[in-house]
């Protein structure tokens, strides 16, 4: 198993829509790819920033083929829709992490 994690910053004035807008569009439309078999959503409680409000959005899948294939055909499109709507108001970035038992 294969994590994609986002970890996203957002300034506290966009909180609600942001959120709003990840639970009920963007991220079905990442789950809809089919390259992710389980997705969760986490507010960061410690680490925080004046101002701004941090989430980790964890994607999970079935290897690593499958995160690549999803950055190479979706990505792109899905990042750019994220930054038109929120630019200057959030800062992200993305991790892969492999579960090793």
């Amino acid at each position: 198993m294969i994590l994609y994690n986002v970890t996203v910053s957002v300034d506290e004035s966009i909180e609600a829509d942001w959120l709003l807008w990840m639970k009920t569009d963007h991220i079905p439309r990442v789950m809809d790819t089919g390259f992710f078999v389980e997705r969760k959503i986490f507010k960061l409680l410690s680490h925080e920033q004046e101002g701004a409000i941090t989430y980790a959005i964890q994607y999970f899948a079935d290897s690593i083929n499958h995160i690549n294939q999803y950055q190479e055909k979706h990505a792109e499109a899905l990042q750019s829709e994220h930054t038109e709507k929120f630019k200057d108001k959030f800062v992200a970035f993305r991790t892969m992490l492999e579960h090793i038992d």
